[in-house]
């Protein structure tokens, strides 16, 4: 049962091509963690998980503090929608350009630059806002984050398949965990120190300034050399002659052949090169992490339940969580570069459900601190595990034409 909110991959089921930025000879073991495009994940990763809680639990708390009411607080999980419904903006985001921006930085780099940089004026602009009297236009800012917050992910997924080799998709996803896990960290319990110490304007600032340090990864990491390929793009022609597309004229033309291309052909491609095999694959995109899904909202109910207080509970569930998290993500990432896919994503399969067994000898023993450590523990081992080996899969089935 996962503790906390973690990363998830915007990465669709799309036909195999996984990344193809890094090829020949390359490092196996704990050494993949060296590479410039892993060590550039984790700062991306950071980059991507900073905003999430600064629209959510840290931005309830400032608004608590300035005097809204619950209710209205209620009203600003909807910002989450967001998150949800980047699928909806996605294929723009694949293939539009930006005007002088993709010239300069590539496809990937101009958006992530553009998204970031909306993120950190965003945060700013929220300082500039009196929650109590102004908090339609805070809600409005919030939207405006979270939107380009989503929007950064998307990218960032994309910039992680097509810049390296399928074999290192464990070492990025495991990379990409990380820093998304010390962004949470920062912009949760971060935020709230400085917040205590110095007062929210304050620390929503510097929260606005540490998205410099995904701009300055944007800056710095390659843009992927990904070209169409000829059988993609034919396929696309081939949907927009069946579906009569050339018959049309001007502008309905080309807005009706750049919803099949972006939208309809990736389906059509999935399902044609995957066959029958393709509805398994979506039956195992949407049941591989169910059980942490469904049952993690009720890990701290269970552990109070048990006797635990508040305070062992964070101890244990914060510090040991958070790093065997981040352990058992890493090692995972070292066995798909030395194993594949397959049995790593297996792997984790099986370490899941049989650490979820341990909750339920946990709740017929007395009061035990050590062995609520090593249940957590445990737990979020196998749960790093299974997050490196399942991204890296999914990316394995994305294609990059």
């Amino acid at each position: 049962m996962s503790r906390e909110p973690g990363p998830a991959s915007s990465s669709t089921p799309a036909p195999s091509v996984a990344g193809t930025g890094v090829e020949g000879n390359q490092p196996r073991g704990w050494r993949i963690y060296t590479r410039p495009e892993v060590l550039a994940m984790a700062l991306l990763g950071l980059s991507s998980g900073l905003p999430f809680l600064l629209v959510f639990s840290t931005l309830s708390a400032w608004l608590h503090d300035a005097g809204v009411t619950r209710t209205v607080i209620g009203f600003f999980s909807w910002v989450g929608v967001t998150y949800s419904i980047k699928v909806l903006w996605a294929p723009v985001i694949d293939r539009l350009p930006l005007p002088l921006l993709t010239r300069l930085l590539g496809r990937r780099r101009s958006w992530m630059l553009l998204a970031q940089l909306s993120i950190a004026v965003g945060l700013y602009a929220m300082t500039l806002v009196n929650p109590a009297t102004q908090t339609a236009l805070l809600a409005l800012l919030a939207v405006v984050v979270a939107f380009a917050s989503a929007t950064q992910d998307i990218v960032v997924d994309a910039w992680r398949i097509e810049a390296v080799a399928e074999r290192l998709q464990g070492a990025m996803a495991a990379a990409y965990v990380a820093g998304y896990r010390v962004a949470l960290l920062l912009a949760g319990a971060g935020a709230l120190w400085l917040a205590d110490l110095y007062g929210w304007v304050p620390s929503y600032r510097v929260m606005a300034a540490l998205m410099g340090i995904g701009i300055v990864t944007t800056l710095l990491v390659r843009e992927p050399q990904v070209s169409v390929e000829a059988a993609a793009r034919a396929l696309e022609q081939h949907l927009e002659r069946r579906l009569g597309l050339f018959d049309l004229k001007g502008r309905a033309r080309l807005l009706s052949a750049w919803f099949v291309d972006a939208v309809i052909a990736p389906f059509v491609d999935f399902f044609s090169r995957n066959g029958r095999a393709a509805w398994w694959i979506l039956a195992l995109v949407a049941t591989y992490k169910l059980s942490d899904i469904t049952m993690g909202v009720m890990a701290n109910p269970f552990y109070l339940d048990m006797g635990y207080s508040k305070s062992e509970i964070a101890a244990v569930s914060k510090l040991f969580g958070f790093g065997m998290t981040l352990f058992g993500a890493a090692l995972g990432g070292v066995l798909v570069a030395r194993l594949g896919l397959h049995r790593p994503l297996l792997l984790g399969a099986v370490l899941v459900a049989a650490t979820n067994l341990l909750f339920a000898t946990l709740a017929l023993m007395p009061h035990d601190l050590l062995w609520l450590t090593l249940v957590i523990s445990a737990d979020n081992l196998s749960g790093g595990i299974a997050t490196s080996a399942f991204i890296a899969w999914l990316s394995s089935l994305t294609s990059v034409a």
